[in-house]
């Protein structure tokens, strides 16, 4: 961009429109965000996206759930937009982030024999092998993860395949760590708890708090943690935080549940005083359990 836009409309709920949005707002613009589900991030946890929705907009971001847009009409230097809804935003710069799809028209696969998916990817196998199987695919070109760590992983396990030693390096895919840095930043990993209620009854915990230097400052910063863990074996099936710092936490918490953790094995670990990151070993209360119903039909 040339100039910085006082006004801006991000056009998608999604990370890469959460994240832009907290760098405009950041910057000093005032930010309306239309998407079209009822809240943010779709595919993460319910709570965690109502945490970010309500942190947001507590900082003065507009958000229009349900929304998408229907026109767009040049005022002068700026833009007259009409959601979906009737609703109007006067804005000065209309950025869309409402998803991607793998570029791999002009490529050829057709001819090569490569089968690709309904939405242009390349179909590869686990060891990313695509219909031919002299030829491999990957990182986002297969829209599995897309994630830079993930393509990296692929990578240099292919390389080793071919190349290298007899035992090339293995990654766990599932479960994988992620966050997004929006403003809050939030992080998560493993099984939402929409996702985990399909097995069965879950306990779930969670802390919701303002951390201590916001308290001791008085300035405005919530952290909220939540962790699902499978009544039957008491393994950790998904932790997700919003809040300071916790896609730096969240990373040693990947390791914890690709190693196959325990809700008994977080509580025996003793805390860093004083962090916020302490909470999730000092958890000893059920918020609720869910998926019982579920379990019973």
């Amino acid at each position: 961009l040339k100039a910085m836009p006082r006004r801006v409309l991000m056009v998608g709920g999604g990370y890469i429109g959460m994240e832009f949005a907290g760098i405009f707002h950041g910057l000093g613009a005032e930010v309306d965000v239309a998407y079209r589900q009822p809240l943010p991030l779709r595919g993460f946890d319910g709570e965690l996206r109502q945490a970010l929705a309500d942190a947001v907009t507590e900082q003065g971001m507009r958000l229009h759930p349900t929304q998408t847009v229907h026109k767009v009409e040049a005022a002068g230097g700026a833009r007259r937009v009409t959601l979906t809804n009737g609703h109007v935003v006067e804005t000065d710069l209309v950025f869309f982030a409402v998803g991607r799809t793998p570029k791999t028209a002009g490529l050829g696969l057709e001819r090569a024999g490569v089968a690709l998916d309904g939405k242009g990817a390349v179909a590869v196998d686990a060891g990313n092998a695509t219909s031919q199987r002299h030829i491999f695919a990957i990182g986002d070109v297969s829209n599995k993860l897309n994630l830079t760590p993930v393509a990296i992983a692929e990578g240099h396990n292919l390389a080793d395949r071919l190349f290298g030693p007899s035992r090339p390096r293995t990654w766990a895919m599932d479960p994988v760590a992620t966050a997004v840095f929006s403003a809050p930043p939030l992080a998560t990993v493993g099984l939402t708890e929409e996702e985990a209620v399909a097995r069965g009854p879950m306990d779930i915990y969670t802390a919701h708090f303002r951390p201590m230097r916001h308290v001791m400052s008085g300035r405005a910063g919530k952290t909220f943690m939540k962790m699902v863990v499978e009544q039957s074996t008491q393994r950790v099936l998904g932790v997700h935080m919003i809040g300071d710092d916790v896609p730096e936490m969240m990373q040693g918490i990947g390791v914890a549940l690709v190693a196959g953790a325990t809700k008994q094995d977080f509580d025996r670990t003793i805390g860093i005083h004083p962090t916020s990151a302490e909470e999730l070993v000092t958890m000893r209360t059920v918020t609720r359990v869910a998926g019982v119903a579920q379990a019973a039909e």
